[in-house]
């Protein structure tokens, strides 16, 4: 099992909730589609000494651990949903179109 998910997948509510033992559906959640979430795009991450950060000025490059054209990471409330390509939305808006859905195995 690779734990990826389709894009497809998410949008398929068929898993029971944990107290009902029933199908979900549309109505089942609607409590919940009004809360707020923070996403996130992550290109990447970088490792540095606090010296080495106080040396950063205007015009320095800080490298990171990813790849040109490698995914980027999807967090929803700190939490890795998905990875993503950056696409330009308008002449100077960015957004992420979303590749893959990653599946975590929660023992809830």
């Amino acid at each position: 099992m690779s734990g990826e998910m389709e894009l497809s997948e998410l949008a398929d509510p068929v898993a029971p909730p944990p107290e009902t033992g029933g199908p979900r559906n549309a109505r089942d959640l609607e409590a919940v589609y009004d809360i707020p979430v923070t996403v996130s795009a992550v290109l990447g991450k970088a490792t540095m000494q606090v010296a080495q950060l106080l040396k950063l000025g205007r015009g320095a490059v800080v490298e990171l651990d990813r790849k040109l054209g490698e995914a980027i990471d999807i967090y929803v409330n700190n939490r890795l949903v998905a990875r993503g390509e950056v696409v330009m939305v308008d002449d100077n808006r960015l957004g992420v179109t979303m590749t893959e859905i990653v599946k975590t195995d929660r023992g809830v």
